[in-house]
């Protein structure tokens, strides 16, 4: 299928399209380097550069979770920039999601997108939100409950905040203490964040093992 012309270079904002319209665009070049959300008709594909900040809190949010989860002995299974389809209906591709608990099977590991019919929405997506934070408090959100997720985290890269949300029932309300990863404060992975500004990954980790234990 051919990309249709009038979404050819709005990127970084919803446009109007169908789901086909959606799958076209991020199987052509060089929108499949970038990353594909679509829900109620609308779809955005973002290709603004990813600077350190992004990169960096993407990293030290992935090893609090990860770490929360080995202390806990909770199985739990990470996607970085994964993309989650609801056939005909959703897709989304967060920076970070996990997949938490003693039930989910794991999806294959191949180059198709998982598909949530199959084996579920992930238990926990995370937005790395530099230039798109607001978007992803936004319209973001909206996908995400409309996923059923269980949990959505929005991490504020320029302030080193995190605005987590448990999702229920279609919507959702704000959390300090993690459900998903039980006894997870927010205010935990804020400090990991700080810390990050100036601290290596060794000094990091041994911190946050002494704080989880």
């Amino acid at each position: 299928m051919a990309l249709p012309t009038s979404l050819a270079l709005q990127t970084d904002t919803w446009v109007k399209a169908t789901w086909n319209d959606f799958v076209a665009t991020m199987d052509t070049a060089p929108y499949d380097e970038g990353r594909g959300y679509f829900d109620h008709g609308y779809m955005r594909v973002e290709m603004a550069a990813l600077g350190g900040g992004h990169a960096r809190q993407n990293s030290v949010v992935s090893k609090v979770v990860s770490l929360s989860g080995m202390v806990q002995s909770v199985r739990l299974a990470e996607f970085t920039n994964g993309s989650f389809h609801k056939i005909g209906e959703r897709g989304c591709q967060p920076d970070v999601a996990f997949y938490i608990g003693p039930d989910f099977q794991l999806p294959p590991q191949d180059n198709s997108p998982i598909d949530v019919d199959v084996y579920g929405p992930p238990t926990l997506a995370i937005e790395i939100g530099g230039s798109s934070f607001k978007d992803d408090l936004g319209a973001k959100r909206l996908l995400y409950e409309r996923l059923e997720v269980s949990e959505y985290w929005v991490v504020n890269v320029a302030e080193q905040q995190v605005v987590a949300f448990a999702v229920s029932e279609g919507g959702s309300r704000q959390i300090r203490v993690s459900g998903a990863l039980p006894e997870l404060e927010i205010t935990l992975i804020e400090e990991a964040l700080y810390r990050s500004q100036t601290e290596d990954d060794t000094a990091l980790m041994g911190w946050l093992m002494e704080a989880l234990a």
